[in-house]
């Protein structure tokens, strides 16, 4: 078992990452700034666990970073600490540069520095996994696929910061030798996500009887991934990947945006049908396009399942159904956001 150093393990992929990784008996390190989309009552079924090191504070605090690392010695890094909502990089693109580009910066000088002092198998077994969003690849037309040859071509400021950040990690690997592995997953869907993004979005107005507000034509792709499966492709990745490399996980569950809201509604229709009798399907309100709004993405994972033999265990069918039925058994969890600063407004308008 390993001890892990785990940023933004308070977020939505980081978090369930966390849950898996102490599950599986790995020790975690818990480095998260605990900004809006943190969240420590995601993480509440481990208080009292000594497995379980949670610290409040931001990757780019180098002083901090380098006294966990000396005081910690994990054996690897997954960074998943990020600003990582597009519509939010609209409304503020400067509020990304700061963590996702500078922070990232930081933490790769900080395990550069700890991993030259390794000697032996801490040295040759150690990883910095680093990872990032599909959307670093810009958008593709009605056919094909990204695949980890896929040119870069972000096309908003929050998927411009992240393709910085590869950058900077590839950059790490090519010039200090430092052990890296970058993953680039698709969108991501299940239990605690922050009400901002699609799927957690519209179950919310849908149990509110408020409108769906869907995007343009809603006809924009997106391969969903379902967010366990994500964490356990990321453990894989992180036990036999190979160093310098990345890695592309998806979900091979590609939906345009209406189909995955009409799921939604006909999956709450039967399970939490609106007292009116009206279907939630009459809720759907065409909005205004988001700027920028990138038509399609489309992930290839064939090199994740052929090097590590890591497919997904959940369709989208399945996924989506059972994360209707988390939200509608966690309300509080949901309640416990929305007393927030955060309304379910439109951002990124």
């Amino acid at each position: 078992m390993k001890t892990l150093l785990v940023t933004g393990g308070a977020g939505f992929i980081g978090a369930n990452f966390v849950l898996q990784a102490i599950a599986a008996g790995h020790t975690v390190v818990n480095l998260d700034k605990l900004t809006y989309a943190g969240n420590l009552r995601t993480l509440a079924s481990l208080e009292g666990n000594d497995r379980h090191i949670f610290v409040q504070g931001d990757i780019g605090d180098r002083a901090l970073v380098g006294k966990l690392l000396a005081s910690r010695r994990p054996a690897a890094i997954v960074n998943f600490a990020a600003e990582s909502h597009v519509d939010r990089s609209i409304d503020g693109p400067a509020e990304f540069i700061p963590t996702n580009v500078v922070g990232t910066l930081g933490l790769l000088e900080c395990a550069r520095d700890y991993w030259r002092g390794l000697a032996g198998h801490e040295s040759s077994a150690f990883r910095f996994l680093h990872v990032s969003t599909d959307e670093v690849y810009g958008s593709l037309g009605n056919d094909g696929l990204f695949t980890e040859a896929t040119p870069y071509a972000p096309n908003s400021p929050y998927s411009a910061s992240k393709a910085s950040s590869d950058h900077l990690v590839r950059a790490f690997h090519h010039t200090y030798g430092l052990p890296t592995l970058t993953t680039n997953c698709s969108n991501n869907y299940g239990p605690f996500q922050f009400p901002e993004k699609l799927i957690p979005l519209v179950i919310q107005k849908a149990l509110a009887g408020e409108p769906l507000p869907v995007y343009g034509d809603g006809l924009n792709v997106r391969d969903w991934l379902f967010v366990e499966d994500h964490c356990g492709a990321i453990a894989r990745v992180l036990e036999g990947g190979r160093v310098g490399e990345t890695y592309n996980v998806g979900g091979n569950s590609e939906r345009n945006n209406i189909t995955v809201v009409k799921t939604i509604c006909a999956i709450l229709d039967e399970v939490s049908p609106m007292a009116s009798g009206a279907k939630h399907e009459t809720l759907i309100t065409f909005v205004r396009d988001r700027p920028g709004h990138d038509r399609r993405y489309a992930i290839d994972a064939t090199k994740l399942k052929d090097e590590l033999g890591w497919t997904p265990a959940h369709t989208f069918d399945s996924g989506i159904r059972a994360t209707v039925q988390w939200y509608l058994d966690n309300k509080s969890w949901v309640q416990g956001i929305l007393d927030g600063s955060y309304q379910l407004e439109r951002l990124g308008a």
